[in-house]
């Protein structure tokens, strides 16, 4: 190691880039693997779990990690691309320590575990060395006092917990992009995994189940109790939610679409009833939409929302009311980068782009492909027959449709 820091906190590892010797960044940190032998010596980290392109998840060993600063971790020579399998005798520090209940021997003070320390021993191996520890909350405060022990001071750090708490690996999580957060949940352990997955808000779980593979939203969905599998449906994307539901039995569908709202569920059996791989079928039944009394104004504030997609805030849908799809007669979209140059109180209206044709919901994946390119475009509205704005179609929904169904677990990575 060279120019390493003496002490490294996992939870500060955790979504650092991993650099190549030319400075390529390679992929992120997503966590520790130790060997934990007994609670008086101190475990040996073996190495980090990384994320790389593709959204593959590698062993990097420490043996191949030649810095770690407070921005990111440098490595040697080449990785091996093998996906990540972890072994019986290892330990996820993140995915597993994180939440284990441990009391330290000395004060017999009894807390959580959320945060862990590694160094560099004497021999050059790095080891977990110090507990981070977290006592329950007291009173009105909303966290306990917190404490740090040296690893042998600490006991129940081999316990294994059929109940094990899940809030530190979720305030973990919580720093995470959907699409990573998702990466965690599917490596977790089965047990860790459902801990996750009752801690976690309705809508923070509905982001992440739109990022996991179609097996593992069917798994977690059915761990769900069947009101809160409903509320977490309706926090999806309607499309997203669409293709979830399709996948489950018939019988467990139609349940859980009684359960929903019925406005959101109607979204729902809308998208459903497109055949698959067409534009209806792919669509998103909630881009934004404004009546033609919009200002640019109005418009800008609207694609301000950080919930929205970057593809879905790149266009405004011009309609005469209703403004819920379907809408009344569709008059155009604008461009927000045309919007950014327009006068802030001017009529969206007056800058709608009148060169492209709408999409119709039954154009195939094909169609839609040829269209987006045809135009430049990272989003297209879907128009009916009678000219009502029913949905849009973004880059993102058809990558998904256009990639194989495990394209999540796949490598897209050259060696």
């Amino acid at each position: 190691m060279s120019t390493a820091p003496s002490r490294v906190y996992a939870a500060r590892l955790v979504g650092l880039p991993i650099f190549d010797p030319q400075g390529d960044q390679v992929g992120k940190v997503r966590d520790l693997v130790v060997a934990i032998r007994s609670e008086a010596s101190q475990p040996r980290v073996l190495g980090m779990v990384a994320e790389v392109f593709g959204r593959r998840r590698i062993f990097v060993p420490m043996t191949r990690v030649t810095n770690i600063d407070s921005g990111q971790v440098y490595t040697t020579g080449l990785l091996n691309m093998r996906r990540f399998e972890q072994r019986s005798t290892e330990t996820l520090v993140v995915g597993q320590l994180f939440d284990r209940t441990v009391t330290i021997k000395t004060s017999g003070i009894t807390g959580t575990i959320y945060d862990v320390a590694m160094e560099q021993a004497r021999n050059r191996d790095w080891v977990l060395s110090r507990i981070a520890i977290a006592e329950p909350a007291k009173g009105l405060r909303r966290r306990g006092q917190t404490h740090i022990a040296e690893w042998g001071e600490v006991e129940g750090l081999t316990r294994r917990e059929p109940t094990q708490a899940a809030t530190q690996l979720i305030h973990a999580l919580n720093e995470l992009r959907p699409a990573d957060a998702a990466s965690v949940i599917h490596d977790l352990p089965p047990e860790r995994r459902t801990a996750v997955v009752a801690a976690l808000t309705d809508e923070r779980l509905a982001d992440v189940l739109e990022e996991l593979p179609e097996e593992d939203q069917v798994e977690i969905l059915g761990l769900l109790e069947g009101e809160r599998a409903a509320d977490v449906l309706e926090e999806m994307d309607p499309d997203d939610a669409a293709d979830l539901i399709a996948e489950l039995p018939p019988e467990t569908a139609e349940t859980l679409l009684q359960l929903m709202e019925p406005e959101e569920a109607e979204d729902v059996k809308r998208l459903m009833s497109y055949v698959e791989n067409t534009a209806g079928a792919m669509m998103t039944s909630e881009p934004v939409i404004l009546g033609p009394d919009a200002t640019v104004a109005d418009a800008l504030a609207h694609v301000r929302n950080p919930d929205l997609t970057p593809a879905l805030a790149a266009l405004v849908y011009v309609c005469r009311p209703p403004l819920e799809t379907p809408t009344g007669r569709f008059l155009g979209v604008a461009h927000i980068q045309r919007l950014l140059r327009e006068p802030p109180s001017s009529l969206v209206a007056g800058a709608l782009d009148e060169s492209m044709e709408n999409l119709r919901p039954e154009a195939t994946i094909d169609e839609v492909a040829a269209h987006l390119a045809t135009y430049n475009l990272v989003a297209a509205p879907v128009v009916d027959e009678n000219g009502h704005l029913i949905g849009a179609v973004t880059v993102d929904d058809l990558l998904d449709h256009m990639l194989p169904e495990n394209w999540r677990d796949q490598a897209v990575r050259s060696g």
